[in-house]
Formats: structure tokens, sequence, C-alpha cells
């Protein structure tokens, strides 16, 4: 029996799989499709996040070994500056350098404090830049998906006013038109998923504001799909099927 962990997180082999067996779906129904190609570019995109995501919620060792030998070194650094101090003064000369001495070490402890802050979220930033660049190829593909149903307009098929010579091609069954709205619409919602993996691994404000967003788009769009389908599935209703599966 698997364990309840399983389904407490997305699973980004799933999420591939799941894609790919759309993908042969949709080339089953349409062969030659542009949404099949699509499909196949959202696969390509899945598995190259997928592995993405794994190494942004893993950690840089290499870069942690850096930054740590960096710091090391300005501690020493600061030590060996601390050593030429001169802390028990015999003069007043003396004093008044050991003073200028201390002022300038404060103002050196303040700009390595900077520099570690600097060096301890570095890592952070890299990670978020690579998260919101694979996050801008995953909102285009979503308005790339939405232009491919964008002519499968239910009105066509109630139509009085006949086609002009630039309206596009009405090649597909009412039954056809509702699965090619309906794999657009399972499309976006498995593009809102890879997005998921990063913010799930990499819980980043940031990251997490830019895969909401594409939730967001991806549900919106989406809904306007599923209002096309019911108005299909209504037109078409008391008709005999023509035809069934997925």
């Amino acid at each position: 029996m698997p364990s309840s962990r399983t389904y407490r997180a997305l699973d980004p082999d799933k999420v591939v799989e799941t894609i790919a067996v759309l993908r042969h779906r949709i080339l089953e129904r349409f062969p030659g499709a542009g949404l099949g190609e699509v499909c196949a570019e959202l696969l390509l995109l899945a598995g190259e996040n997928s592995a993405r995501a794994e190494r942004i919620a893993g950690r840089n060792v290499p870069l942690r070994i850096a930054i740590l030998l960096l710091l090391v070194a300005g501690l020493a650094v600061l030590g060996w500056i601390v050593r030429l101090f001169d802390l028990f003064p015999k003069s007043a000369d003396n004093v008044y350098s050991v003073l200028q001495g201390v002022d300038a070490a404060a103002n050196l402890v303040v700009l390595m404090g900077a520099g570690v802050f600097f060096l301890t979220r570095i890592e952070e930033r890299l990670k978020r830049r690579a998260a919101l660049r694979a996050l801008h190829e995953l909102r285009s593909i979503v308005h790339v998906i939405d232009m491919h149903q964008l002519t499968k307009d239910p009105s066509a098929t109630v139509s009085v006013a006949g086609n002009t010579a630039s309206s596009p091609a009405r090649t597909l069954s009412r039954y056809e038109v509702t699965r090619y709205l309906d794999y657009c619409s399972e499309m976006l919602s498995l593009t809102s998923k890879v997005a998921v993996l990063f913010a799930q691994g990499f819980p980043d404000p940031a990251v997490i504001e830019a895969v909401s967003d594409i939730e967001r788009i991806a549900a919106g769009l989406s809904q306007k799909i599923w209002q096309k389908i019911i108005i299909l599935e209504n037109q078409g209703a008391g008709q005999p099927a023509t035809a069934s599966g997925g």
C-alpha cells in the first residue's frame, strides 16, 4: 500500500507521464494537428522543468563551500587588522590613533556584515532567477494554447451569415470541437501543475506569486473554454452522439 506521503506533493514523473498520455490522445484524435505539436513542446518543457525544479530545491554545495571560504578569509583579515591595534596606549597621541583605528574597524565590520548578508543570500537569488525564467516559458505556452482554441467557436455551428474569405476553416464536427477544447483545457491545467513544481520545492514569495499568476491565467482561459463546451453540448442536446472516448 503506498504511503500517504505520496499524495501530499506533486510527483514530477506523474505530471510528465500524464502530459505524454495526453499528447498520444491528441495525436490519435487529431493526427497532424498543431495542438499535438504544442503538447509535445509542453511535454519537453515539463521534463526540463521537473529537473530544474529538483535542482533549485536542492543545495548548491560548491557555491556554499565558496561562500564559506570567503567568509573565513574575511574573518582572518579582520583578525589580522585587530592585532595591529595598540590596545594599551602610553600617550595621548596613541589614544587618538587607537580611536581612529576603532572607528575604521567599526566601518569595516559594517561593510563585512553587508558582504556576509549578500553572500548568504546569493544562492537564493540565483535560484529565484532560474525559477522565474522557467516560469516565464510556462506563461508563454499558456497563451500559445489559448491561441489554438480561439477559432474553435461554437457560434459557427449556428451561423446564418455563412463564411467569408477570411474565415478560418471549419472542418471539425461539434463533437470533435468539444474534444479539441477539452484537450486545450487539460493542457492549461497541466501547465499549471508543472509551474507548481517550482513553488513546491522552493517556497520563495516571488516564485509563489509567479506560480499563482500562471494558475490564475490558466484558470481564466479554461473557464472560457468550458463556456464554449457547454454551448456546444446544449446545441447537441437530444441529438445522438457520433463518437465516444477520450
